[in-house]
């Protein structure tokens, strides 16, 4: 699955509707951003039964003052609509797999709604 364009209206809903959510959080003038991009699609393509979304902080401010986003790239990683994980800085291709193949296996219960 490609990645999904995330706004502040879709945001909430994709982390509660889908049991993982990965979402990056970029900006068109980040040149570390601009590396990990190709990565990042990479990896959603690799592994269509999770959702790939992408948050540009210069159009979705309010957003990205929401989930404390200090610096970009920043990943996100939800599951169950609790977020299990959060880290700025671009990764390498291999750490991002294995971050994938972590958050698969985190024992993490849906929250009751």
């Amino acid at each position: 699955m490609a990645t999904q364009t995330l706004t502040s209206q879709t945001f909430n809903s994709t982390v509660s509707d889908n049991e993982l959510v990965l979402v990056d959080f970029w900006a068109t003038w980040c040149g570390p951003c601009k590396a990990f991009g190709p990565i990042y699609d990479k990896a959603s393509e690799k592994n269509p039964d999770i959702v790939f979304g992408k948050v540009d902080i210069d159009q979705n401010q309010e957003l990205a003052t929401a989930a404390d986003i200090q610096a970009v790239p920043t990943l996100l990683i939800t599951k169950n609509g609790q977020i299990i994980f959060k880290q700025a800085g671009a990764l390498r291709a291999s750490d991002l797999d294995n971050l994938i193949e972590q958050a698969k296996q985190a024992d993490v219960p849906p929250v009751e709604k």
